[in-house]
């Protein structure tokens, strides 16, 4: 897939602002601070268009942008950073739910988390509303480049295996050096040509 152009189009700060139009939909959800605007600017080819922090949970709005004029990366907020107020927790967790919730131009949540380390709780949470209410997803690893190559297969065999889902449905992927980003591509592609 060859992504061409990328504007950020407009955020939300709770259900009222969500994007309700025909275009079709990519969600990124993870912990904070685990790369959703890093791998973001890495697929669309821009350094800035995402705006990535050294403080986590500084993504506090869904984040819509516009790509190839045709569908929505859409940045959610970060879950998991304990400096942030339980207010804010259930503020958030409200605005992802109503999002996630009879969105019919969502096409896949890319869930990340990072290769390495396990999937924490809230991790396995996602995962199971996401089942629940069968949305389509897919595991993105990010940060692949900060182990060795000859470990990434072991290691994207294990999370699948304490996620209990199969290794097909997880992706392998850096923001640094572009591993797996073309993967990610094709499988956007795919879901846009289904």
């Amino acid at each position: 897939m060859n992504i061409v152009n990328a504007v950020y189009f407009t955020s939300a700060v709770d259900r009222t602002g969500l994007v309700a139009d025909e275009k079709a939909q990519f969600a990124f959800v993870g912990r904070s601070n685990v790369g959703k605007s890093s791998l973001i600017n890495r697929l669309v080819n821009q350094k800035r268009l995402a705006k990535t922090s050294s403080t986590p949970g500084l993504t506090k709005m869904v984040n819509y942008f516009l790509v190839n004029n045709n569908f929505y990366f859409v940045d959610l907020p970060g879950y998991g950073f304990a400096k942030t107020s339980h207010k804010s927790k259930t503020i958030w967790a409200e605005v992802i739910n109503a999002y996630l919730s009879n969105n019919k131009n969502l096409l896949c949540v890319f869930v990340l988390l990072d290769i390495r380390h396990k999937p924490s709780a809230l991790d396995g949470a996602m995962i199971k509303y996401l089942l629940a209410c069968g949305i389509s997803f897919k595991i993105v690893l990010t940060k692949a480049d900060k182990i060795a190559k000859s470990k990434i297969f072991q290691a994207v065999q294990s999370i699948a295996r304490q996620l209990g889902i199969r290794s097909e449905a997880c992706v392998a992927v850096s923001a640094e050096n572009g591993y797996g980003i073309e993967n990610l591509l094709q499988f956007i592609e795919g879901k846009l040509e289904a």
